[in-house]
C-alpha cells in the first residue's frame, strides 16, 4: 500500500518538473524551478530563469529578453541576496505566494501582493510584455501579483511608472550597483506627488534631476519628448492614480528604458542586423538638467556663457559670487513686493522649463484669468502657468516661495508668469519694445570700431603685438583704453579668397551666443582694412599645447577630456540648437581656442554655412578647408553636411588623445595616416599605445581615455550615414551608453608622404567635369 501511494507523487513530480524543461510559459502551485531550468513567454520575448551577471558567479532569478543575442536582465527578484551555488528553487505556494529558497531551504525571496484577491487554484505565467504575474487559473485580467509593479532598472512597456493612491504602491526605479551587482545602487528615479507630481532622480536622497511635471505633451523638463513610430507614451492623473506609461506602436521592436549604474535615464532600441542596443534617446541632456544649478530665482540657458542668469526683474543675491560662477545663493527680485497695494503685475517669460511644483496648488478646470486673480490675491503667490497647455492651454498651477530649478529652451518650452512690483514691468516692457523695433530677428548689429582706435590698440599693428598668421591674414593682440583685451583678425589686402569669407564670418558670428564658440565684439570696415574683434583668448590655440613637445604636459588627461566635450557642444549648437543651422567646415585645432581656464571656444567662422531647416547637407564646386580635417565625401566630391563636421571633430580628438597631427603623420610600421593608425591599433586591441605620453601619469581611468579614441574611431566612419550626429556625441562623451564597433576611417589606405605637416598648399585640382576646384588650407 504504501508504494503504491507513493508513485503517484513520484509520477506527479516527474510530470512537473518535464514541463518546466520544455520551457512552457506557466509554473503551477507546488511545482518548483530550479537552476538551469526556464520558462519562456509564448510569443518567445523573454525568459525567466537563473542568470550570473557580467563577470559575477553569484547566481540570481532574472527575466531577459530571449530574442536578444546580448543577455539583457529586465527584472531582478533577489538582488540583495544573490545566491553563491546553483541551489536556488521557485516555488509557487496554494496562497499565491511565490518564493525563492537556497540549498539549505533558507528564504531569500519572496512575492508580497496589497490586493485583496481570493486565491484559486494559481499559476504563475511570463507574458510576451516581460511581466512575470501570479493569477488565478482561468483568469487572465486580474493579477494576484506581477512583476511590474516592483521594478528594478528597466521601465517596460505597458508598465505603470507611478503611484497608486488607493493601495499607496509607488513604482520607481532603481539603479544596479555595476554592471556585475544587480543589488540596489546609488540611484534612484522615482515619482513625487507633492504639489503637481514629477518625477525626480536622486543619488542617494540628493536631487539630481526633475523631468518636470506633465503639461499635456510633455514633461516640461524633457522638451525632446516628441511622437514618434517606435512607441506611445501617455500620462495618467486621476483621483485613484498618476503614473506614466507607454506602449509599442509596432510589436516587432524591442526598446527599453533603463536607470543606468552612473545615474543615466536611458532609451535603447534593438538593432537585431548589428546585433547590438542603439541608443535613442536620454531624459538629462546637459549639465543645465542638474538640479537647482541656478539657484532661485535664477534661469539656465547651455547656449549662453556663463549658463546661468537671473531671471528678468531679479538680481544675484551675492553678486561677487555669482559672477564667479556660484549660483547656489540664487537671485532676489529687484524691487521689493509690497502685498495687497495694487502695485504688483506679472511677468510673462516664455520657453521655460517650470518650475518645482512640490510647493504648489493647481486646478485643472481653472481658466488663466481665475488663476492670475486668485495668485494676486495670495500674498504667498509668487507665479503662475497654465496647468495643459493642449487647445489653447487649460487649469491652473500656482507656486509659493521661491521658484527653483528653471531653464530656458528653444522650443517646446513652456509660458510663465512671475509676480513682480509693477513699476519693474513698466520698466522692463520698455527696454523689450526698443529692442523689438531693431528687428534683431533679421540684422543683429554689433559695434563698428574705429581704425585709429584698433591701430592704437594693437600698437600700430606690431610684430610683438602678433599672434599668429591665417590663411586670411594675421591676428593681433590688442588692449583697448578701457583695459579690455581683444584680438584683431585683419584681413589680408592680398588676399583673393577673403572678403566673401570676411562678410559670412560677420553674419554668422554675431548671431551666435554659447560657451563654447569665440565671441566676437565688433568690427572695422575702413579703407581698405576689414577687420573682425573678437574677445582675447590668453591661452591662444589647442594646436600650440597638443603638438607642442613641452607645452602639452600643462594639459592632462581630465583638461584633455574637458576640452574635447566642450568642442562637442558647441559643434552641437551649431548643428542642432542655434537659430540658424550651421556647418563650420574648418573644424582644427588651429581654430580651437583656449581662455584662462582652458575652456574651449571654435572660432573663425569665415568657410562656415547655413543650411535650410530640413536641410542636412550641400554641394558645392569650390572645396575649402584643411588637408587631413576634410572628410573624404568633400575633399573628393564637394559634398559637405553635417556629418562633414563629425569626420573633422573625430580627427581632432584622436589629435587630443595622441598629442599628433593627423596630416604628416608618420610610423615605421607601415604608412598610414593618424586615422589609419589608430584603426589598427583598435582592431588588434592596442589602442592604449595611441594615448599621448605626456598625460599617462595623471590618466587614472584608462578606460575612459580608450572610450574616447572609441568615440573619435566612430565619428571619422568612411560612410557619413555611419558617423552620429553630434548630440549623439555629445550624450556618448558624457554618459556610459553602449557604443557600436567602429568601421574602418576615411583615407584609411596607405600613402605617400609628399608634404610635411608644416606645408601651407594652395592648389588647384580637377573634377571629372573639369571645373577647377581650389583647396585652401590656412593657417
Amino acid at each position: 500500500m504504501e508504494a503504491i501511494n507513493v508513485l503517484p507523487l513520484l509520477l506527479i513530480s516527474l510530470f512537473s518538473t518535464f514541463l518546466v524543461a520544455q520551457s512552457t510559459d506557466i509554473i503551477t502551485a507546488n511545482q518548483t524551478l530550479k537552476d538551469g531550468d526556464t520558462i519562456v513567454s509564448r510569443g518567445e520575448n523573454f525568459e525567466l530563469g537563473f542568470f550570473s551577471p557580467g563577470g559575477s558567479r553569484n547566481r540570481y532569478l532574472g527575466i531577459w529578453y530571449k530574442k536578444v543575442s546580448l543577455q539583457t536582465v529586465v527584472w531582478v527578484a533577489n538582488r540583495d541576496s544573490p545566491l553563491h551555488d546553483l541551489s536556488g528553487a521557485l516555488k509557487l505556494s496554494v496562497n499565491g505566494s511565490l518564493s525563492l529558497f537556497n540549498g539549505k531551504n533558507s528564504l531569500l525571496w519572496s512575492s508580497t501582493s496589497l490586493k485583496k484577491i481570493r486565491v484559486r487554484n494559481p499559476i504563475v505565467q511570463i507574458l510576451d510584455s516581460g511581466n512575470l504575474v501570479v493569477r488565478n487559473s482561468g483568469d487572465d485580467q486580474d493579477y494576484i501579483w506581477q512583476s511590474l509593479d516592483y521594478p528594478g532598472d528597466m521601465f517596460l512597456p505597458e508598465m505603470k511608472y507611478g503611484i497608486d493612491f488607493v493601495t499607496g504602491l509607488n513604482r520607481f526605479l532603481t539603479s544596479w550597483r555595476s554592471p556585475d551587482d544587480p543589488s540596489i545602487g546609488n540611484y534612484t528615479n522615482k515619482m513625487d506627488p507633492n504639489g503637481v507630481p514629477q518625477f525626480f532622480l536622486k543619488r542617494n536622497s540628493v536631487d539630481v534631476f526633475r523631468a518636470g511635471p506633465w503639461n499635456g505633451l510633455r514633461f516640461t523638463g524633457m522638451p525632446h519628448l516628441k511622437p514618434n513610430p517606435i512607441y506611445r507614451y501617455e500620462f495618467v492623473f486621476t483621483e485613484k492614480e498618476v503614473y506614466y506609461t507607454y506602449k509599442l506602436a509596432n510589436p516587432s521592436v524591442i526598446t527599453r528604458m533603463q536607470l543606468n549604474p552612473n545615474g543615466a535615464l536611458q532609451r535603447y532600441t534593438w538593432v537585431d542586423s548589428l546585433q547590438s542596443w542603439n541608443f535613442y534617446l536620454s531624459a538629462q541632456m546637459d549639465s543645465c538638467d542638474q538640479y537647482k544649478l541656478c539657484g532661485s530665482y535664477g534661469s539656465c540657458n547651455i547656449n549662453e556663457s556663463p549658463a546661468c542668469r537671473c531671471l528678468k526683474g531679479f538680481v544675484a543675491k551675492f553678486p561677487e559670487a555669482y559672477s564667479a560662477g556660484d549660483w547656489s545663493e540664487g537671485c532676489v527680485r529687484r524691487v521689493k513686493l509690497e502685498c495687497h497695494r495694487g502695485e504688483e503685475d506679472f511677468l510673462k517669460i516664455s520657453k521655460l522649463k517650470l518650475p518645482d511644483t512640490r510647493a504648489s496648488w493647481y486646478d485643472k478646470s481653472m481658466d488663466l484669468n481665475e488663476c492670475k486673480r486668485v495668485c494676486l490675491n495670495n500674498c504667498s503667490c509668487s507665479a503662475y502657468s497654465h496647468f495643459d497647455v493642449r487647445d489653447g492651454g487649460s487649469g491652473c498651477i500656482l507656486w509659493f516661495g521661491d521658484l527653483i530649478d528653471i531653464r530656458e529652451y528653444n522650443e517646446n518650452g513652456q509660458d510663465l508668469y512671475v509676480r513682480l512690483a509693477s513699476s519693474e514691468i513698466e520698466t522692463l516692457q520698455r527696454g523689450i519694445d526698443r529692442v523689438s523695433s531693431k528687428k534683431e530677428e533679421e540684422d543683429l548689429e554689433f559695434p563698428f570700431l574705429d581704425l585709429d582706435l584698433i591701430a592704437e590698440a594693437t600698437n600700430g599693428f606690431s610684430d610683438e603685438n602678433k599672434l599668429g598668421q591665417g590663411g586670411f591674414g594675421p591676428v593681433y593682440k590688442g588692449t583697448l583704453a578701457c583695459g579690455q583685451e581683444i584680438a584683431v583678425k585683419r584681413l589680408s589686402r592680398t588676399s583673393k579668397q577673403g572678403i566673401e569669407e570676411f562678410k559670412n564670418e560677420i553674419k554668422l558670428i554675431a548671431k551666435l551666443q554659447h560657451r563654447n564658440l569665440v565671441k566676437i565684439l565688433g568690427s572695422c570696415v575702413e579703407d581698405d582694412e576689414r577687420m573682425l574683434i573678437y574677445e582675447y583668448q590668453p591661452n591662444k590655440s589647442l594646436d600650440s599645447f597638443i603638438f607642442d613637445k613641452e607645452r602639452r604636459r600643462e594639459l592632462d588627461w581630465p583638461k584633455r577630456a574637458e576640452i574635447i566635450k566642450g568642442t562637442a557642444r558647441g559643434l552641437m549648437y551649431l548643428h542642432e540648437d542655434s537659430r540658424l543651422r550651421i556647418i563650420h567646415r574648418d573644424l582644427k585645432a588651429s581654430n580651437v581656442l583656449l581662455d584662462s581656464e582652458m575652456n574651449p571656444k571654435i572660432s573663425d567662422f569665415g568657410l562656415a554655412r547655413t543650411l535650410g531647416g530640413d536641410e542636412t547637407e550641400a554641394n558645392t564646386t569650390k572645396v575649402v578647408g584643411t588637408y587631413g580635417y576634410m572628410s573624404p565625401e568633400y575633399q573628393i566630391d564637394g559634398y559637405f553636411s553635417l556629418k562633414s563636421d563629425v569626420f573633422s571633430f573625430g580627427v581632432l580628438v584622436l589629435e587630443i588623445v595622441s598629442g599628433r597631427r593627423n596630416r604628416g603623420f608618420c610610423n615605421q610600421e607601415h604608412k598610414l595616416n593618424l586615422l589609419g593608425h589608430a584603426w589598427r591599433l583598435y582592431t588588434e586591441g592596442k589602442a592604449c599605445e595611441l594615448i599621448d605620453e605626456a598625460f599617462k601619469e595623471s590618466c587614472t581611468d584608462v578606460s575612459e581615455v580608450l572610450r574616447v579614441i572609441h568615440i573619435g574611431l566612430l565619428c571619422v566612419q568612411q560612410d557619413p550615414k555611419d558617423r552620429p550626429n553630434m548630440s549623439v556625441v555629445v550624450l556618448m562623451l558624457s554618459s556610459e551608453m553602449l557604443l557600436l564597433d567602429p568601421k574602418e576611417p576615411g583615407f584609411f589606405n596607405e600613402r605617400n608622404l609628399l608634404f610635411s605637416d608644416t606645408m601651407s598648399i594652395n592648389l588647384e585640382i580637377h573634377t571629372n567635369n573639369l571645373q577647377t576646384v581650389s583647396v585652401i588650407e590656412p593657417r
